[in-house]
């Protein structure tokens, strides 16, 4: 097995963060749980966005958890795809929009 920088045995460790500042781990962990909570959003959805949101920051951790738990929730690997496009096309989309204040500043300054 080839090392990586990433031990995705280092996952299950996440609930000891708590150790070094037990207060604001659990003030962490319930404001987690709660999120994740049936809400105006399924815990369905929030695992698919969350699974969108894991690529966009690249978190290989957060991608494993969300991988797992979409499937545990029926998410189809189709659904985990086109909710990977999604997060592709906003990170580019936000990329590229800031190319106008590139433009801006060039057109300021040949002016």
């Amino acid at each position: 097995m080839q090392k990586t920088y990433y031990d995705p045995a280092d996952l299950k460790k996440f609930g000891n963060i708590s150790e070094w500042n037990e207060e604001l781990g659990t003030k962490f962990f319930d404001y987690y749980s709660k999120v994740f909570e049936e809400g105006s959003l399924s815990a369905r959805e929030k695992s698919l966005i969350a699974l969108a949101v894991a690529h966009t920051i690249q978190c290989p951790y957060c991608i494993d958890a969300y991988t797992g738990d979409g499937l545990q929730r029926g998410i189809t690997k189709e659904e985990m795809m086109e909710a990977l496009h999604v997060a592709g096309a906003i990170r580019g989309g936000a990329s590229l929009v800031h190319g106008v204040q590139m433009m801006n500043k060039v057109n300021k300054l040949d002016m």
